[in-house]
């Protein structure tokens, strides 16, 4: 037998899972043979029975008997190469068939390697998912926590109004109440003494002894002392504006400790502040923007600029250089002195050479100043947002995997508006827009990317 039968004979006597020479082989119902051990562990821990060689699926796991025929080829080919491994031990013919065995068991390790590189990867990244959930929980917790507290602040202030309330309503009854009685003693011990008075005056009137009669005449006669009654009345308090007063007052109480809330959002929004310059490449013609990038507003004429895909043709608007495809972020731009202004983030597909229609449904995320202190958040059909005083530095924050856009009052630590529900796919950028500067250049001021103060 020559080296190549030799090798060509192991290859067909060998098991496809453990890559050596069967041992017990056994046929599945396909018609592959497969060691006994080799093909039972295989099974043992994959989800579905299947053939290793074609794939091919069994509903119920087959019963493995050992192929008799088959395992006396096995032996047989077992001793000719132990015969053969002697014979070319002996005229050095075992070199091609050490060589492939050794190739083999290289192939082998590196492939045992590459195995244990794929678990430990797995394992990692089992890690980071387990981390990941355990930030999630310890967020959960702290934002619940912060729930609470300042839920059951506001609950105390309501209860605390409402018995403040109570008591001055009940406090101006009780005053009532007492006058009352104290008028009622009054006319009952008078009415006591002029029943008294009434049966002695009675009495006299039945009297035989005139004598008696004309000596208490003129005691009787006399008038018992007595109030005038006639201008006395209980007059009911008033609770006119009572309720109104306390609402007032509670509105006060929970506005306080709602700016203390959203002084705390604020400051943890800005914890994901991103440095945002403003790109020209995207710029429509008559946009200028400072030589930092931080600052945009429309000149008086076009300029000559390069008609390239990603400039805005229809829109006096220009994005920013930055993209953001995960995460959070947060940014804030002045508009101090401008009367008319567009703010928030796009899509990096939304459409540059036609007029814009700004809404989530066409990629947009804004909102706006349409004319002096007039603001509306641009949803399907535009919200009005009634704010006082009018803003002068705006922040946004976009969380991206939450679907959040939300726009905050930074010099008022005021929450402005929040998109909600937002379902994020591609690329979102920051999106301004200065508008022009009016006939009389009333808006000539420029939006400006200021620096988070944290």
């Amino acid at each position: 037998m020559s080296a190549a039968s030799c090798l060509l004979s192991e290859a067909q006597f060998q098991c496809s899972i453990c890559l050596d020479v069967f041992t017990d082989p056994v046929s599945t119902p396909c018609g592959h043979n497969f060691c006994k051990n080799c093909i039972s562990q295989h099974w043992d821990i994959s989800e579905r029975c299947h053939c290793p060689m074609c794939k091919k699926v069994f509903e119920t796991r087959p019963e493995l008997h050992i192929n008799t025929l088959f395992s006396k080829m096995v032996s047989q080919f077992r001793r000719k190469a132990q015969q053969k491994a002697v014979v070319d031990h002996k005229t050095h013919e075992f070199v091609p068939l050490r060589e492939e065995y050794e190739g083999r068991k290289a192939e082998l390790g590196k492939t045992e390697a590459e195995i244990q590189q794929m678990i430990q990867k797995r394992q990692l990244k089992i890690q980071e998912i387990k981390e990941s959930v355990k930030m999630s929980k310890d967020a959960a917790d702290r934002e619940k926590a912060e729930g609470v507290q300042v839920f059951t602040a506001l609950k105390e202030s309501v209860d605390r109004r409402l018995n403040e309330l109570i008591k001055e309503i009940k406090d101006k009854q009780e005053t009532t109440k007492k006058q009352a009685e104290g008028f009622i003693k009054d006319l009952e011990q008078e009415i006591s003494e002029l029943m008294k008075r009434s049966s002695e005056v009675e009495q006299l009137s039945r009297s035989k002894d005139h004598l008696h009669l004309l000596q208490s005449f003129s005691s009787l006669k006399a008038a018992p002392t007595t109030k005038d009654w006639i201008e006395v009345s209980i007059h009911p308090p008033s609770y006119e504006g009572t309720v109104v007063r306390a609402v007032d007052q509670l509105k006060e109480t929970l506005s306080k400790d709602m700016k203390k809330l959203f002084e705390a959002e604020l400051k943890r929004v800005q914890q994901y502040a991103v440095d945002v310059t403003l790109d020209p490449d995207t710029a429509h013609p008559y946009l200028i923007l400072s030589d930092d990038g931080k600052q945009v507003h429309c000149g008086g004429e076009e300029n000559d600029l390069p008609d390239n895909p990603e400039r805005f043709s229809m829109f006096l608007c220009v994005l920013g250089k930055q993209s953001f495809s995960s995460g959070r972020f947060y940014f804030e731009v002045q508009v101090t002195d401008k009367t008319k202004w567009f703010l928030g983030v796009g899509r990096e597909s939304v459409n540059r050479k036609e007029e814009i229609t700004l809404s989530p449904e066409k990629g947009y995320w804004t909102v706006a100043e349409l004319d002096k202190n007039i603001y509306v958040a641009l949803q399907d059909f535009p919200v009005r947002l009634l704010l006082h005083p009018a803003l002068q530095k705006v922040g946004v924050f976009v969380d991206y995997e939450e679907g959040l856009v939300s726009f905050h009052d930074v010099d008022h630590a005021a929450l402005i508006y929040s998109f909600t529900g937002c379902s994020f796919t591609e690329k979102l950028y920051p999106f301004f827009c200065p508008c022009d500067n009016d006939d009389s250049g009333v808006n000539s001021a420029p939006l400006i990317i200021s620096l988070v103060n944290q």
